[in-house]
């Protein structure tokens, strides 16, 4: 189906004209436009177009949600009609950047590095799952485990286990590659930075934390411990940041005949060092602070805790925020083995589902029906955007109501310290959470599907009978 360019047209001049255009690129779904001024944009006429699904701003862009498909064809036309040139995203969002204040900046950084290495992490997540009902006593049989029955199957458990393990075993080596060029420099010594941080002949650093007495390089006096960082977080991200502003400079001042024989040599010497003398044992020890507060805060608080937790994290997700709560989890995974966090804010997936999904029973409109089903679909797999941004915000009170949703199964969560780890959201990341935790796992998930869609049903036929 073709895009008509009269909706185009309705775009860009809803979003203030294409004279309010910098640039504009797309990806799967949206439309990205970095606009001189959003304070003109009539987002309530914008939304109005046919081809609209939602809009909302975000790290210095304004997206314009057209749907997976048919933002090819909208953004072509786009060019068309504006006059602009292709821009691709890395384009759209250097020039957002300028707009962030420095605290947007870090919180963008932080889902710069970490974003791409989800895949990874989630697929390992899955197959933990995976591992989880095979290990897992009393999930099929009465206090005995699968492979306990079915002996056959314990050499199958044992190498998806090890596979899945790899992602949070070699966690430094994928923040090493991601961090180092998202700073700049060379993707392939970041690599090199996170596994060197891991090799086998330096001490486990959690189990360095439990000995009185460990084993050190002696500098020229100066005793280094020998401590890796396995699993670790923040030592692999400062020596990246380092390493890539040390590789940069010296590719300023060294000629190119030799750089290949001083650049990658020395900025890796250098940063190595400097991680095992000071940014590791440092950032350790911030790590382990962190990890501990996290703990004694679900610990002592926890049903208050996940509340809160559950409830905001929608609009974490709106201002992007919510990034750097990935890296919290790999630290509490790579510390203790699990995290709290993961189970509570899967409860927001759930209720914005719901949410949207009571939308699709309340609206007369049939193409409201269609994007409130599809997106509360996608939702309920994990993918919140399209009926956060689609749907929810777009009337507000649906939105208001999958946050209060959310609260409640979040507290039932965190009261329970259920534990899992980082996977797949929405309904299928029961197999992410350890099956001792199932049936209040389930509670949760009942509630954060039942209330959002009870109250958003029931204000809607209430106060928004003409929907």
């Amino acid at each position: 189906m073709g895009v008509a360019k009269k909706s185009i047209e309705e775009i860009v001049q809803a979003i203030g004209g294409k004279e309010n255009i910098n640039k504009a690129s797309h990806c799967v779904t949206r439309l990205r436009f970095s606009l001189k001024d959003e304070s003109v944009v009539d987002t309530e006429t914008l939304e109005e177009v046919d081809l609209v699904k939602g809009s909302f701003s975000a790290n210095g862009q304004y997206q314009v949600i057209i749907g997976q498909g048919t933002v090819d064809k909208a953004y072509k036309v786009l060019l068309e009609v504006t006059g602009l040139q292709e821009s691709s995203k890395a384009e759209v969002k250097d020039e957002a950047n300028e707009k962030l204040n420095p605290f947007q900046k870090l919180v963008k950084l932080l889902g710069d590095i970490f974003i791409p290495i989800l895949p990874a992490i989630v697929t390992a997540g899955l197959l933990l799952g995976l591992n989880n009902i095979l290990i897992g006593e009393g999930v099929f049989y009465d206090g005995k485990s699968v492979i306990d029955v079915h002996t056959q199957w314990k050499g199958f458990s044992e190498i998806v286990n090890l596979i899945a393990n790899t992602a949070f075993t070699f966690l430094p080596g994928l923040i090493g590659w991601s961090a180092v060029k998202r700073f700049g420099g060379s993707p392939l010594l970041g690599i090199v930075l996170g596994l060197m941080l891991i090799h086998p002949n330096l001490m486990n650093a959690n189990e360095a934390l439990q000995q009185d007495v460990l084993p050190q390089w002696d500098l020229f006096g100066l005793g280094v411990n020998q401590i890796g960082y396995q699993g670790q977080v923040l030592p692999v991200l400062f020596a990246a940041w380092l390493l890539a502003f040390l590789e940069k400079w010296l590719r300023k001042i060294v000629p190119d005949s030799i750089q290949l024989l001083v650049v990658a040599p020395v900025a890796l010497l250098v940063t190595g060092f400097a991680a095992f003398i000071f940014i590791g044992p440092v950032m350790l020890t911030v790590g382990t602070a962190v990890t501990d507060g996290v703990m004694a805060i679900f610990g002592n608080l926890g049903g208050a805790a996940g509340f809160i937790y559950a409830g905001i994290n929608s609009l974490l997700v709106v201002t992007g925020m919510h990034h750097p709560f990935i890296a919290l989890d790999l630290q509490l995974i790579a510390a203790v083995g699990m995290t709290y966090l993961w189970p509570v804010r899967v409860m927001s997936n759930i209720a914005q589902g719901s949410a949207a999904l009571a939308m699709m029973f309340v609206t007369k409109k049939k193409t409201l029906k269609g994007t409130a089903l599809t997106s509360s679909i996608s939702a309920f797999l994990g993918v919140t955007e399209p009926a956060m941004f689609g749907i929810n915000i777009r009337f507000k009170f649906p939105f208001v109501f999958a946050m209060i949703g959310a609260a409640f199964a979040g507290m039932i969560v965190a009261m329970n310290n259920v534990e899992g780890t980082i996977g797949i959201g929405g309904l299928p990341a029961f197999l992410n959470i350890s099956p001792n935790f199932w049936s209040v796992y389930f509670l949760a998930t009942v509630m954060a599907i039942v209330i959002p869609f009870i109250l958003t049903l029931v204000y809607a036929k209430v106060k928004h009978k003409d929907l």
